[in-house]
């Protein structure tokens, strides 16, 4: 790995909360609106870049967009577009690595999970959180409890229909609690309350939330 730069401009990591610009902290719009270099998804980018921003668009190639962060960490300023809250799954566990503490600045964001919880009503101070997005959690991560919460990210491979199917092949009741939210934020937003065992007779659900009551 290439070693950190001993000096930088400010990396600045935006959390763009869970998609809606309503939902976006006003420091997070100044950012941008400062930024002469955004990094982000192409829709991130497609939404918030102004005429005479230099951009570039995130894809799976993160060493290439690390060894651009890098390049124009040089000559200024580079903001770094991420959804929902840095600290929550996304590319500053990388940043983290690749460059030095004091080049790095961040503004938070609210994470889709704090959007699910908060449309449920539901204190989320005791509950526990899990990713199935790009990742399986292990099986003792997914074992019954009474009085357990969780709320999971899901993926285009581990949705609505088979993640209930994991959680009850790990002693998780049939009749517990679930809670499918999709598009949160957005105008088409769409949550289901229903139960593990009757998850499958709904349409599936990839790519959102799932909390679970046990």
């Amino acid at each position: 790995m290439e070693t950190a730069v001993a000096s930088c401009h400010r990396l600045i990591v935006v959390g763009m909360g869970p998609g809606a610009p309503e939902y976006m902290l006003p420091a997070a719009m100044d950012a941008l609106a400062e930024a002469t270099v955004l990094v982000g998804g192409k829709r991130a980018l497609d939404s918030y870049a102004k005429s005479g921003q230099k951009t570039y668009a995130i894809t799976g190639d993160i060493r290439g967009t690390l060894a651009f962060i890098r390049c124009e960490l040089e000559k200024a300023d580079v903001c770094v577009l991420v959804s929902g809250d840095p600290g929550y799954y996304s590319l500053l566990d990388a940043l983290r690595i690749e460059f030095p503490p004091e080049c790095l600045q961040v503004i938070p964001g609210l994470s889709a999970m704090q959007l699910a919880f908060a449309r449920l009503s539901l204190p989320w101070h005791d509950a526990e959180f899990l990713s199935f997005h790009g990742r399986e959690p292990g099986q003792g991560k997914l074992a019954y409890a009474p009085g357990r919460l969780l709320g999971m990210l899901t993926d285009g491979e581990h949705t609505s229909h088979t993640i209930p199917r994991a959680l009850m092949a790990q002693g998780w009741p049939g009749e517990a609690r679930l809670h499918i939210c999709q598009r949160l934020s957005y105008p088409d937003e769409e949550i289901f309350h229903t139960q593990l065992s009757a998850s499958a007779f709904l349409p599936e659900m990839a790519h959102g939330i799932l909390v679970v009551e046990g």
